[in-house]
């Protein structure tokens, strides 16, 4: 049985490094705990892989979590949340959350005309999780559905800001805008970097949903119920940890957490 001391980190893992939106979140809502960071940045991005494969390297980064003592793992990747959250809790005894429910159920309550867009990668999208929790919530909502595939790799590049990424997510979320929809599930932790564009292409009527500060609500709330949580007053220990390419993601993840870290490389395949 793996030993839950309260000392130990959060671990969160994600196919490369939009789940530091969710890191950064964590640090502020839980100021007292340790975080340990693991971007899979070597097969980067999961939204195009089978189901097989992302299972399979959600469970290497969950080992990988788990030789830093960590005492919960948080799935902030959406492919992994959609295809290998089950299983992953089947095989680990430790507690594990993903970040599909907390955005479905946010959605639902910010809906006012019951027509919800999801944007995600394609794995998430194929999946349907989206749809059906937000079913689960609510069978009356109106689920729109639009793959991004391109839009992982260009938030990895930096290119936040740049004209070519404007018209890619402009021709992305047409079918969403004729749909009419209010509110959009950022359904991949990289998006919530494109929110300005996202904004800029859909309007200010229409919600944007980042999931992030829910899933924040919801670790909180597991920690206290399974009395693991940290309440020494205390500076925190973060660690990022990246498979891949260490140096060339710093300046990437300053675009994230909004000030440089260092990382390090560590294999997966333990």
């Amino acid at each position: 049985m793996f030993n839950q001391n309260c000392h130990h980190a959060i671990g969160v893992f994600d196919s490369g490094l939009g789940g530091l939106t969710v890191v950064k979140e964590l640090m502020r809502q839980l100021p007292s705990e340790d975080i340990v960071y693991y971007g899979d940045t070597a097969r980067v991005p999961y939204g195009m892989k089978s189901k097989e494969s992302i299972v399979r390297f959600s469970k290497e980064n969950t080992r990988a979590l788990l030789k830093h003592k960590v005492k919960m793992v948080v799935v902030a990747c959406n492919s992994s949340s959609s295809y290998a959250l089950t299983t992953l809790k089947r095989n680990f005894s430790l507690p594990i959350v993903g970040v599909i429910h907390a955005g479905a159920k946010k959605a639902v309550q910010m809906t006012k005309n019951r027509r919800v867009g999801v944007m995600a990668t394609a794995a998430t999208i194929n999946s349907q999780e989206y749809e059906k929790t937000i079913h689960w919530y609510d069978v009356s909502v109106k689920v729109f559905n639009q793959a991004c595939p391109l839009l992982v790799p260009l938030v990895e590049e930096g290119w936040l800001d740049r004209e070519v990424t404007l018209k890619i997510v402009a021709q992305y979320l047409s079918s969403l805008k004729k749909a009419k929809i209010d509110t959009l599930i950022l359904g991949c932790t990289h998006y919530p970097l494109l929110k300005e564009i996202i904004k800029k292409v859909m309007g200010k009527g229409v919600v944007l949903i980042d999931s992030a500060q829910e899933i924040a609500l919801e670790v909180k709330q597991i920690l206290a119920e399974t009395q693991i949580m940290n309440t020494l007053k205390r500076k925190p220990k973060y660690q990022f940890l990246v498979t891949d390419r260490a140096q060339a993601f710093e300046r990437v993840a300053k675009n994230f957490l909004g000030y440089p870290i260092k990382m390090k490389v560590e294999s997966n395949h333990v």
